[in-house]
């Protein structure tokens, strides 16, 4: 029966065996899943956000629950890009499925130095550009923020790196197609939204926040519509992939971003409280498939129906 669905999906010149990604900063270096489930069963995983050098984070707290949803300020914290290739991913040459090493820099320089330390590394199979982070050198201005910033941060990584480039984009943004445009024409392989809404808790008992960087990024549930009409905006703006992220809890989740247009998807917030949740995902999608005579996962990618009037956006 599992060879009758084919789950599988291309995307920037890779083959994924399905189309169910791990996202960055909650999936780990993948190592830490490992005595969860064979984590060769995804189709890929994007790993924690490397810096050129090792950072600390944000002080605690750094994370907080909120209805259907949790806020973080983790603060990018991670060993660092050369520890990465050092330390962690020698032991990842023996799982097969594909690595997205998500990167950021606080210059366009740093992004092309981390860039340029992956590209010996074939088990890296793409980079995922995290763009929602600030560009010290333009007084603090986020590159996902600046079209002009976004443009050249991508076309300079492209420049140097030998792997396919994502883009992860930040929703926190006026018009999500702008960005999504800038991306394709800096010559972007490929779009990964979204990344987490700023969002702020307080403790009505204290007065004061509850994260220590007083704001934080929602995820979770909660963002899910938002998500789906974001991607599905990007979907119809550009010609290269969109990988959707918001909120995934399920296969039926999942399936709303491909329907939307996303050719995959990324499950974030609910490994920290159910760490199969890709497999189950995985294997929802290809029940859903069997139950409704479809052969290949490919035929429901974008297949959303409007009715001539309807107003999709406001």
């Amino acid at each position: 029966m599992d060879t009758a669905v084919d789950l599988s999906v291309d995307i920037s010149g890779l083959h994924f065996r399905n189309p169910v990604l791990a996202a960055s900063g909650t999936f780990g270096y993948g190592l830490e899943f490992t005595r969860f489930f064979d984590i060769s069963e995804l189709g890929g995983f994007c790993t924690k956000g490397l810096s050129l050098e090792p950072l600390p984070g944000n002080p605690p707290g750094r994370i907080t629950e909120t209805p259907a949803g949790m806020l973080n300020a983790i603060g990018l914290e991670n060993v660092g890009v050369k520890s990465f290739i050092r330390d962690k991913l020698p032991p990842l040459e023996r799982y097969d499925t594909h690595i997205i090493a998500n990167i950021f820099g606080k210059t366009i320089e740093e992004f092309v130095a981390i860039a340029g330390d992956l590209n010996p590394h074939q088990k890296v199979s793409a980079l995922e550009l995290n763009i929602s982070c600030p560009n010290i050198k333009e007084g603090g201005i986020q590159f996902g923020h600046d079209p002009d910033m976004t443009y050249k941060v991508v076309e300079a990584v492209k420049k140097i790196s030998n792997k396919p480039v994502w883009v992860k984009l930040s929703p926190n943004v006026t018009d999500i197609t702008v960005f999504a445009r800038v991306c394709e024409d800096a010559g972007a392989d490929a779009l990964t939204l979204v990344n987490t809404f700023l969002a702020m808790s307080i403790d009505v008992n204290k007065r004061r926040p509850m994260l220590s960087n007083v704001t934080g990024g929602l995820s979770g549930p909660a963002i899910r519509p938002m998500a789906v009409r974001l991607v599905h905006q990007a979907a119809q703006t550009v010609d290269i992939p969109v990988v959707g992220i918001g909120g995934i809890t399920s296969a039926r989740d999942a399936l709303e971003f491909m329907v939307a247009g996303a050719m995959a998807v990324q499950i974030g917030t609910a490994n920290y409280f159910d760490p199969i949740v890709c497999v189950k995902v995985i294997r929802g999608l290809r029940r859903y498939c069997e139950e409704n005579n479809i052969s290949d996962i490919k035929e429901i990618i974008g297949t959303l129906e409007v009715r001539e009037g309807q107003f999709l956006y406001y």
